[in-house]
């Protein structure tokens, strides 16, 4: 590969970054520095800019009190290129247009970059999860499914868990979708529950991929597991999971933190103990005895080898980028790092595994799920892990050739190789 200085440049200037607050502009300023380095033609590139379907539903639901309430719902098609729409539904009341768009096309970006034939999806409801009861939630999630029956499908666009989700609402999601069709479909969606459909291996495996990427990061840079430290910012399915995994490696787990407070031992923590107290602890940390108490900036800024933001987006950003002191920084979360602290980072030589590669092994699983439905034969747990295994290996490989080919950031690689195979299949298809 050569780098090239033609292309996009001439003719359109990226999307302005006006603060750290909305993913959409931070996906788009780097889809662009990404484009202008393969050199996108225009025609393409505003394809692959703009979302397939954007679709905004009202959704009244009668709530316990007998009284209805009007939620909002998005789901957002960035892209059907490459196969049939993937990504999640999220519940919170953070939820916005822009968020499920950046997340869609971080999806359409992840699929390509581990070679899945998937485009990318998103789709969010604006809620409190905690502050409903379980028939609200039924209730809530049969409402969207039934809005949204004409968009999702096996072959169209297939949801999955996400945050302030899970396999109960999936569950529920099926079945409504089902009964829209007078037959069980259970290929409709992914992170179903076991007895539905559902895959072993699903419920690590965001966290197995953060594992295997951080592994193969670690020979990259000759970090010996033996030696190396870690600090997991976020411990809920992903982080719990990735730090148990890497933990099993030999890896020292010195610091971990959920959204109650940060939790620090120099000796290490015992993940299986920590993991343990949050379960019997309403699924939080808070009170936890086995670590010193910090704040979760000081965790982040920590002395460690490596970093694993595994909570929400942008926690690294523009104001204490210049305080990461990690050598590696694997992303278990979307978006963890604005767009703003990108070059900070690159600039400090801290090596970063993106997003869209590090925590794609959620969604690599899930289309193991869809095709298992699809085939109508349950894998082993096994064949599941060592499938994933080589997926990631091996699309990590790719994007760290592709830095070393373009002398750019992981990140940028990523979206590299994404941008051009997603591209490539564009040019094959043609359109009208």
């Amino acid at each position: 590969m050569a780098t090239t200085t033609t292309g996009i440049s001439s003719y359109i200037e990226p999307a302005p970054i006006k603060d750290k607050e909305n993913p959409f502009e931070s996906m788009m300023s780097r889809f662009h520095d990404a484009a202008q380095l393969i050199g996108l033609d225009e025609e393409t590139y505003e394809v692959l800019k703009t979302p397939t379907k954007q679709v905004i539903v009202s959704l009244p639901v009668t709530m316990d009190n007998g009284k209805k309430k009007v939620f909002e719902g998005y789901r957002v098609i960035h892209s059907n290129i490459l196969g049939p729409a993937k990504g999640g539904i999220r519940y919170d009341l953070g939820v916005t247009l822009d968020e499920v768009k950046a997340l869609a096309a971080w999806m359409t970006w992840k699929c390509a970059v581990v070679d899945i034939p998937y485009g990318g999806g998103k789709g969010g409801i604006i809620c409190d999860p905690r502050s409903m009861s379980v028939g609200e939630l039924e209730r809530l999630t049969r409402a969207y499914t039934s809005a949204l029956v004409d968009v999702f499908g096996p072959d169209q666009d297939i949801p999955a868990p996400d945050m302030g989700t899970g396999p109960r609402e999936m569950a529920w999601l099926m079945d409504e979708y089902s009964r829209s069709q007078g037959r069980t479909v259970h290929a409709v969606v992914t992170g179903k529950p076991l007895v539905m459909g559902g895959s072993l291996g699903r419920t690590e495996a965001t966290g197995r991929g953060v594992m295997v990427s951080t592994l193969a990061a670690m020979a990259k840079l000759r970090l010996n597991p033996g030696r190396a430290t870690c600090a997991v910012q976020g411990f809920g399915n992903v982080g719990s999971h990735a730090a148990a995994l890497i933990e099993d490696r030999g890896i020292k787990i010195c610091g971990i933190s959920d959204h109650t407070g940060a939790y620090w031992n120099d000796k290490g923590i015992d993940i299986t103990k920590a993991i343990g107290y949050r379960n019997g602890n309403g699924g939080v940390l808070e009170g936890f005895k086995e670590a010193d108490r910090i704040t979760n900036e000081e965790l982040l800024e920590s002395p460690v080898d490596i970093l694993i933001p595994a909570a929400k987006e942008d926690v690294i950003t523009q104001a204490n980028a210049h305080k990461i002191q990690a050598k590696l920084i694997v992303e278990g979360a979307n978006g963890p790092t604005s767009a703003k602290a990108d070059s900070i980072i690159y600039e400090k030589g801290i090596s970063v595994v993106p997003d869209i590669l590090a925590n794609a092994g959620g969604v690599t699983v899930s289309y193991f799920e869809w095709v298992q439905n699809r085939l109508g034969y349950k894998w082993t747990v096994d064949r599941v892990n060592r499938r994933l295994d080589r997926i990631m290996q091996d699309s990590f490989e790719r994007v760290y050739k592709a830095a070393k080919d373009y002398n750019v950031s992981m990140r940028l690689a990523a979206y590299i190789v994404s941008i051009s195979k997603v591209a490539e299949t564009l040019k094959y298809r043609g359109g009208y």
